[in-house]
């Protein structure tokens, strides 16, 4: 459903003087009224203050989306408003709105009021476009430039000229992004990529693979039709589809940074062709991205169980009694003990999903289920005899990453040992004899394993958990800091693996040190961007308050921009501000059971206040290092 489809030129108000943010959502609805879109107004107006109420629908950058479903609708429509003076639409960078899209959707329209609004949202991220639809003197001109950026963003439902001179169907390239969280690399590379394709005249598709799920999937018929494909992945997407095509496989990273390189490659006609084997080709298993990208697979798989259980478990220590029964904090009220219970369901299953990931990441589906059961035998630990009578070694978070790992070997070396068998046998292979031979396998290795694991797991946890004092302050500086220096890439990652692992062995001051190391850096260039402005150029300056945004989401990515333009400067004052954070935050001994989510989740952060404060000390840090290293820009 395009955009175009859904503005009627009746619907839209140009150069509008709104008082406030209740008169701006009163001169959209009446803008609905009038073009029929509505069957009752003021029933409508409560849908969409009820949504208002929930959080403001205010994305920055001057631009306000506010969108309802609700009985009172009698079709799916879009108005829109542009106020050039702006209006206090309480966005999170504090900046007015002056261009407002409002979404109305029936009940029974399913999802398509989200639909509009994704699409929406991948238009306006362009200021450029942003400026023009604020600057529009007439309806036509606001419709022919909304007309138009569609038409780029979504050229395949253009039906009546082909997507590309070269092909009768199809695009010259495809691309597939993926990350390991899906969050921002994810669309920063696709949107490098679709820029410089755009610039080169190369017709372009990008698949996104991120938190939601698979977006712009890429079509049997397309990929038929493709002269190569992109995969720029540091976690595993499906790969069986392009089994036989050209395929360059690189770290999403090189789609931000190299997008022209490998646009040229692809249509240059120098890349491999791939042959798919039910798991890694050889050259991944070789390349030392491999272990990361398995990494990272299943991490991100067991990100949302962490952060759901995390949170569940922190709001029952908010909700409990302390002084009913300290021994048992947690659970001395029905309440807390229901929500602990709930939370504890969800963390259970934390281990074993990043072990069978992992091993699903090598070894393709058969993989899955021998990583699962070695992540459980982590989980739950294994019984050996002792001097002292039986005892359980629970081998944990590390004793998951083996497995997951030793898992997915396993079955690509049975893969390997039946590729000898008759192949009238092949159906059976991955139901009956991979599970089957690959779990027992994985039992005897997690069992003799177990123990050993244990030991070193337990000598990592009393460790962390007898620092103190400068001790535990080095520990926040370490891992705060190496959240800053690659924002996103290896070091953060491993720093981030660090906190998890804290996390599972009850130790949550480390990853209250590690979130804060990620939040600084887009908060520090973001302030810089507003008090040292001689220092940055105009396009940096104009994006600078969406890091604000970034920042408090924990979503380091929002500096990469900065970092990349002028990393001499801009990495070291990052890592500066975060290690401070991270001194700070170990200092005030504050703690975090929930790994993810930046301020949303500052109400279960343990000394909540002197966090805050913590991060504000860095970000400033941060700051007022980049406002004396960098110099003037042109």
């Amino acid at each position: 459903m395009r955009v175009t489809d859904l503005l009627d030129p009746k619907g839209i108000r140009l150069g509008a003087n709104l008082k406030d943010k209740d008169d701006a959502i009163a001169q959209l609805i009446a803008l609905h009224n009038s073009v029929g879109n509505l069957n009752d107004s003021e029933a409508f107006t409560q849908a969409i203050k009820t949504r208002e109420a929930k959080g403001t629908t205010a994305v920055g950058q001057g631009i306000a989306i506010p969108h309802g479903k609700s009985s009172a609708v009698k079709k799916v429509g879009l108005v829109a408003i542009t106020a050039p003076s702006g209006v206090d639409y309480e966005a999170l960078d504090g900046q007015p709105s002056n261009l407002l899209f409002m979404i109305a959707a029936p009940d029974s329209a399913a999802d398509t009021h989200l639909e509009v609004l994704s699409r929406l949202m991948t238009m306006l991220m362009d200021p450029e476009f942003d400026k023009i639809l604020v600057e529009a003197k007439t309806t036509e001109e606001f419709l022919q430039a909304i007309d138009k950026k569609e038409t780029e963003k979504y050229p395949d439902e253009v039906s009546d000229k082909p997507a590309n001179n070269n092909a009768s169907a199809g695009y010259q390239v495809l691309a597939v992004t993926a990350c390991p969280t899906g969050i921002a690399h994810t669309y920063m590379a696709a949107e490098a990529l679709e820029l410089k394709a755009k610039e080169l005249g190369i017709s372009l598709k990008v698949e996104t693979d991120g938190s939601g799920g698979a977006k712009n999937v890429l079509t049997d018929e397309e990929i038929a039709n493709a002269e190569c494909i992109i995969v720029a992945a540091d976690r595993n997407v499906e790969m069986a589809r392009f089994d036989g095509k050209k395929v360059i496989k690189v770290p999403v990273s090189d789609g931000i940074h190299k997008p022209e390189e490998l646009l040229k490659k692809a249509i240059a006609g120098n890349a491999s062709v791939y042959s798919h084997k039910g798991g890694s080709s050889s050259s991944e298993t070789k390349s030392g991205n491999s272990a990361y990208r398995h990494l990272m697979n299943g991490v991100s798989h067991m990100l949302p169980f962490v952060v759901g259980g995390g949170i569940l478990i922190a709001i029952a220590f908010l909700l409990d009694d302390y002084s009913i029964d300290p021994k048992n904090f947690g659970v001395n009220t029905p309440v807390a003990a229901w929500f602990k219970n709930v939370g504890g369901f969800a963390f259970s299953f934390m281990l074993p999903i990043l072990a069978g990931y992992i091993a699903m990441s090598i070894a393709d589906r058969p993989g899955l289920v021998v990583g699962f059961v070695g992540g459980y035998m982590a989980s739950v630990g294994s019984t050996f005899a002792a001097p002292g009578g039986d005892q359980t070694a629970i081998a944990g978070f590390l004793g998951a990453l083996l497995a997951g790992f030793v898992g997915g070997y396993i079955v690509l070396c049975l893969e390997k040992l039946c590729d000898h068998l008759p192949k009238a046998i092949d159906g059976i292979k991955p139901v009956l004899i991979y599970p089957l031979i690959g779990t027992l396998l994985m039992a005897v290795v997690m069992c003799a394993f177990n123990p050993i694991v244990a030991i070193i797991n337990n000598g990592i946890s009393d460790g962390l958990s007898s620092l103190n004092g400068a001790s535990s302050i080095l520990v926040g500086i370490i891992v705060a800091g190496m959240m800053a220096i690659d924002m996103g890439g290896p070091f953060n990652k491993a720093s981030y693996a660090f906190g998890l692992a804290a996390i599972s062995n009850g130790n949550y001051d480390v990853m209250a040190a590690v979130m804060i190391g990620g939040m600084v850096p887009p908060l520090a260039i973001a302030l810089a961007t507003t008090f040292f402005r001689n220092k940055f150029t105009e396009t940096e300056r104009k994006n600078g308050p969406v890091n604000y945004v970034m920042g408090l989401c924990f979503i380091t990515e929002g500096a990469i921009p900065y970092a990349a333009a002028d990393p001499i400067r801009v990495i070291p004052s990052c890592i500066i501000g975060s290690a401070t954070a991270g001194a700070l935050s170990m200092a005030f001994k504050c703690t975090l059971m929930a790994p993810h989510g930046g301020i949303f989740v500052f109400p279960v952060v343990g000394h909540w206040a002197m966090y805050l404060l913590a991060l504000a000390i860095g970000s400033v840090v941060g700051c007022l290092l980049l406002g004396l290293l960098k110099k003037k820009a042109n």
